[in-house]
């Protein structure tokens, strides 16, 4: 299979990139790899859904996959996906995109300049449904979540409630949304792969556990790649 593995930064598939074998170098195209009967590619965008809007769109319009996979992490606004977990986003989109009026967001959707249900919206949602590897063994076992994807994380009480409030969801990245809209409109096969590194509340840092959700996630990245 033809494979994309896309990823903010290589810190985050650090370990993943570690089991690959050599590069493989194919001009004009981006450093590869063999693995298990899988050609596969990588991509490290940059923080943020402008410089992954920006690549992953260019990359997809010069060459096809039969998957794209966005690996990283991400803070979990739900009790019950702890730091460490990695689940499978199957919801994402920008719900602050749009305008302020009072305590809330009109979305773009609500000012009636974009179509909530135009492609590769539904329902004004990035809705990932239909993907044939959430049937994979290794990916059934993950909980599917929702998420927003927003230009800053929250770590504040008022912008955490507030948002809560607006865009309930499980989690929230900076990259996913901007993953999704590129894949969906370019009608490649993707699927988000998250790992809770926090829980999204005042910032403290020393609560974190990165480096236990880059270890998860990169484990089930590789059983995921040796899984068929």
């Amino acid at each position: 299979m033809r494979i994309l593995i896309v990823a903010a930064t290589s810190f985050e598939i650090m370990p993943l990139l570690g089991h690959l074998p050599a590069k493989v170098t194919r001009e004009g195209t981006l450093p590869g790899y063999l693995y298990h009967n899988h050609c596969i590619d990588v991509l490290i965008t940059g923080i943020g859904m402008v410089a992954t809007s920006y690549l992953l769109g260019k990359h997809l319009w010069a060459k096809t996959y039969d998957l794209a996979i966005n690996a990283g992490i991400a803070g979990s606004f739900n009790k019950n996906i702890a730091p460490g977990t990695v689940v499978n986003i199957t919801e994402d989109g920008v719900p602050e995109m749009g305008a302020e009026e009072g305590e809330t967001i009109l979305s773009v959707f609500d000012l009636g300049l974009a179509d909530p249900d135009g492609k590769p919206y539904e329902g004004g949602k990035l809705r990932n449904n239909n993907c044939p590897f959430h049937n994979n063994i290794i990916i059934k076992k993950l909980d599917k979540a929702s998420s927003i994807t927003s230009n800053t994380v929250r770590g504040t009480l008022p912008g955490i409630e507030r948002i809560r409030r607006i865009a309930p969801a499980d989690m929230e990245s900076m990259e996913g949304a901007a993953f999704f809209h590129a894949c969906m409109s370019a009608d490649v096969t993707c699927l988000q792969l998250r790992a809770v590194s926090n829980m999204v509340e005042e910032r403290d840092k020393s609560h974190w556990q990165t480096d236990l959700a880059i270890k998860n996630l990169n484990s089930v990245l590789l059983d995921f790649l040796t899984s068929f």
